[in-house]
């Protein structure tokens, strides 16, 4: 019975906070929780209300915290905003919330405490110049922009927020994310409250609340109740100041990373950053219980775990590793009383990692925390900016931009990365790329530092749900530097360099360089990327900086083109089918067969022996059998690239029923001179 009632909370768990996205759109029609970031390798949705995540009721569409992108592996269920304080004479605290969990919600909406005024959307701008938000003024590669506060006590239509005691505040809040390597595994999270209201604002905390989970989602569903939720375990890194999950027993080997909420820094300083958890649903453990008021959520915030103390009776670190179903919160404070009209500007991140090393995935281990701490500490780099020893004062040889004070959220960056084009041939495909990047002129030395070209492809049958992470998947093939310097190779680019630019239809882009890859697999999917590359900057104790691989990776299925030519055959592959083969799906729906040698505009009809029509498949070069379920699965994106003379077909038939075993025929008439040719192949399961 106590299994079945323990099930029966972590499936209330899903089903209040996944509805409770949609639930505030319908409430506050300005509520936007469409935009995530997608320019580096973590997926994080953000809204305008205060909160990240979406509670998975946008999932699998939509990211909710993904890393790395693409792989399935999810680690946020949603989080928010936490700001605590005492206002004017009120003799206790009041605190506002971006989000809390289930146990907290009385009523719908309970505990989302921000909203924003009619047309305050989320913002997107970039600091890239080929990016369609592209904007003088963003700070990063992808910077996500909104407004709200907590001074209203209705939302939109009219009805109460639960139990809110405003504390008369604004919030604006930019994220910043980029795709450098060595930075696009974190967003930034930079938060400016102003008090808006007439009275002083003192003892302030300000805090994320997280409810993290650590699952893949290609593996187990989040729709699966209590079995997804309860496999977190938590710790803290002091000297970064960040707080972190892992999947402590889940999806073995399928969610080895790492997910941690991280303090940066305030416009003021303060005395001390805090972390406490507590369990999902708990209204009676003396240090893990979930906080129901203010009194409680501001003592949570001050960072107490029990109602008498801050470490609590039975709290510890091993404690804290073992599976369960918590949320986390990591806070700073108490800063200085804040006037009416005053701002106090506090920065967080969002760090994702992999575990580091061959150690069971289920420990956490000094040893396994080290790609985490590298990386909570480029997040800090970011933020320090100009201040490179985080001192809070602008010494000498710091202020790079001249203008007499620390600018913040600067990054060392490398060359811009290339354009590149890459086309699919029979059994090859040929990657093109322009030369801007030899332009680059690096933020921090102010030199053009351009040194050379990196090319890398994944083998073939390249399958992100199953390697997680493309960069890891990307190998090095080839690589090409400048000559006459006493770096590198010395190459020279004499083997890549094309006699005449190459100018492709619709894309004004010319290609300067091209690289040809012959001896591939057709209908296997590959991805290639090219890179390029820096000098380094020893005055600045800076090594060789390298573009990003994923921007601007372009997966590909090489295969046959489209031709009438009547003396070509058209044929079917693999032939036979063989289910439980290498190259089988592990369900009926993720199975495929191509066609090849197709007309570039034509009709495809699949029948059985006994002339029953199973299928019928119109094709045209943009449209190759790319939306079936293989793809959507193995290939996230739908940006794969086909040859234009094949079509992938998943063996299921216009019934919507998976094909038996079996000889069938099938014709492929040329809608262009209406010629007919005809084939068979064979099934065998």
């Amino acid at each position: 019975m106590k299994k079945t009632l323990l099930l029966l909370s972590f499936i209330v768990h899903f089903s209040l906070l996944a509805q409770t996205s949609q639930e505030r759109l319908n409430k506050n029609l300005d509520d936007d929780n469409s935009k995530f970031t997608n320019i580096g390798n973590i997926g994080l949705t953000l809204t305008n209300f205060g909160t990240y995540g979406h509670g998975f009721s946008k999932w699998p569409e939509q990211p909710s915290c993904e890393y790395p992108i693409g792989s399935g592996i999810e680690h946020i269920f949603d989080g928010g905003l936490w700001i605590g304080g005492y206002v004017g004479s009120s003799g206790e605290p009041f605190v506002t919330t971006g989000a809390v969990d289930a146990a907290s919600i009385s009523n719908r909406g309970g505990g989302f405490e921000y909203t924003n005024g009619q047309g305050d959307r989320v913002i997107e701008k970039s600091s890239l110049l080929d990016s369609k938000n592209f904007s003088p003024f963003a700070v990063s590669h992808q910077d996500l922009v909104m407004d709200y506060s907590d001074t209203n006590k209705f939302y939109l239509n009219g009805e109460i927020i639960v139990d809110h005691k405003p504390l008369g505040i604004s919030v604006h809040q930019e994220s910043y994310a980029w795709d450098f390597p060595f930075a696009n595994f974190f967003v930034i999270m930079n938060y400016t409250i102003k008090n808006v209201s007439d009275k002083n604002i003192d003892s302030l905390y300000v805090g994320l609340w997280t409810d993290t989970v650590v699952r893949n989602t290609n593996i187990t569903s989040p729709r699966t109740g209590g079995a997804f939720y309860n496999k977190g375990g938590n710790g803290y890194g002091d000297s970064l100041k960040i707080a972190y999950e892992f999947d402590a027993t889940g999806d073995v080997g399928f969610s080895d990373s790492y997910i941690g909420i991280q303090f940066l820094g305030a416009s003021q300083n303060v005395n001390e950053t805090n972390f406490v958890s507590w369990q999902f649903r708990n209204t009676d453990d003396v240090n893990f219980f979930t906080p129901l008021t203010d009194v409680e959520r501001y003592r949570k915030l001050k960072g107490f775990f029990s109602s008498t103390s801050k470490l609590g009776d039975g709290v510890s670190v091993e404690a804290l590793k073992l599976p369960s179903n918590r949320s986390i919160l990591i806070s700073s404070g108490k800063y200085n009383t804040l006037q009416p009209g005053d701002s106090l500007n506090v920065v967080f991140a969002i760090v994702a990692a992999k575990k580091y090393g061959t150690e069971a995935t289920g420990l956490d281990t000094d040893l396994q925390k080290t790609n985490l701490y590298a990386n909570a500490g480029w997040a800090l780099r970011a933020y320090k900016g100009e201040d490179r020893n985080g001192n809070g004062i602008l010494d000498s040889g710091e202020d790079s931009d001249g203008d007499g004070e620390i600018t913040r959220f600067i990054l060392p960056a490398p060359p811009i990365t290339p354009r590149i084009k890459v086309v699919p041939e029979n059994q090859k495909v040929t990657i093109y790329w322009d030369k801007r990047a030899e332009q680059s002129i690096d933020p921090i030395s102010g030199k053009k530092d351009f040194e050379g070209y990196r090319l890398y492809k994944t083998n073939s049958g390249y399958d992100l749900t199953a390697s997680q992470d493309l960069i890891k998947s990307l190998i090095k093939i080839a690589e090409f530097d400048s000559a006459g310097n006493d770096i590198g190779y010395n190459t020279g680019f004499d083997f890549i360099k094309l006699n005449e630019p190459k100018i492709f239809t619709d894309d004004t882009t010319k290609y300067e360089y091209m690289f040809e890859i012959d001896g591939l697999l057709n209908g296997w999917q590959y991805v290639y990327s090219v890179t390029a590359y820096d000098e380094g900057d020893q005055e600045n104790n800076m090594g060789s900086l390298e573009s990003s691989r994923l921007s601007g990776a372009s997966k590909v299925l090489p295969g046959t083109p489209a031709t009438s030519e009547d003396e070509i055959n058209i044929g079917v592959y693999p032939n036979p089918y063989y289910g439980e083969a290498f190259w089988d799906g592990s369900s009926e729906r993720l199975r495929k067969i191509y066609f090849n040698n197709l007309p570039e505009d034509c009709k495809i009809t699949i029948y059985t022996l006994s002339g029953d029509i199973v299928k019928v498949i119109n094709h045209q070069q943009a449209s190759n059998g790319s939306d079936l379920r293989w793809f959507e699965t193995f290939s996230k994106d739908g940006q794969q690239q086909m040859s234009g003379g094949e079509h992938a077909w998943d063996l299921i038939s216009s019934s919507d029923q998976a094909i038996a075993t079996g000889l069938y025929l099938f014709t492929v008439k040329d809608n262009d001179n209406g010629k007919v040719k005809r084939g068979k192949f064979l099934v065998i399961k």
